[in-house]
């Protein structure tokens, strides 16, 4: 599904990424943890169309893409999250989920006077779809309440439907639990699970090593750019590495 092969970023003389390597199986969830300034974001930015590598290729399905802008990587099938959820707070629960409904004919000003009933049958389609997605990440009752009112998880969870509506087959997930109250982040792991068994692939950035244990079935470990190890949650959560990592130093 995803292969990413000896990225590089650098920003002047700072190397924010060093020959970062690493491949997700189709159907599979894997994590991606590390401390602070290890370089997750910035490999996201990369893979999902944000920053063009210095170096390296990122290969979806076995297609280059690091040279493809981020919605035409969106429409390849790779959908993205963000740590901090920014909805437009005017628009309802309903219309931000929308937003993210694809290749749109209704977007183009000829198809609204030529072909107005294509249009309309599309627009009612998108929206019994994203009434949907709403009922299954818990929103339905809220959806035409402005996005405003939503809490922080709220938002994660309507992030997660907006980027849903782009039948993405694989999803960036930035930190899906960061200021997430203990309720809804229950919610929040069930539904990728439940995602992830109907064959979704996730790659996932996240703090929460409970989460990480409990969703991914394989971990990588960056630190300094790199990536330090991986393997298995609770093989890399015992490696001497990745606590010097998280710790900066050995335990005395």
């Amino acid at each position: 599904m995803l292969r990413v092969a000896a990225v590089s970023m650098h920003f002047g003389g700072v190397k924010v990424l060093n020959s970062v390597s690493l491949s997700l199986a189709a159907g599979d969830s894997c994590g991606l943890i590390g401390p602070n300034g290890a370089g997750k974001t910035t490999l996201f930015d990369v893979l999902a169309g944000e920053r063009r590598p210095t170096s390296g290729q990122v290969f979806m399905r076995g297609k280059a893409v690091e040279k493809c802008p981020a919605h035409a990587r969106l429409r390849a099938g790779m959908g993205r999250t963000f740590q901090i959820p920014r909805p437009f707070a005017s628009l309802s629960v309903l219309e931000n989920a929308l937003l993210g409904c694809q290749q749109h004919p209704g977007e183009g000003i000829l198809a609204n006077w030529f072909r107005p009933l294509r249009v309309a049958r599309v627009e009612s389609a998108a929206q019994a779809r994203a009434l949907e997605i709403l009922e299954f990440v818990t929103l339905a009752n809220l959806a035409h309440r402005p996005a405003g009112i939503l809490s922080g998880g709220q938002r994660k969870l309507l992030e997660l439907a907006r980027v849903l509506m782009a039948e993405p087959a694989l999803i960036l997930l930035d930190e899906p639990a960061a200021g997430v109250n203990p309720a809804l982040l229950e919610v929040i792991i069930e539904r990728i699970a439940t995602l992830n068994e109907r064959g979704m692939s996730f790659l996932i950035v996240e703090h929460n090593m409970d989460l990480i244990a409990r969703l991914c079935r394989h971990v990588f470990v960056m630190s300094a750019g790199t990536v330090l190890c991986e393997g298995k949650p609770e093989e890399v959560a015992r490696d001497g590495r990745v606590v010097d990592a998280y710790l900066g130093g050995p335990l005395p």
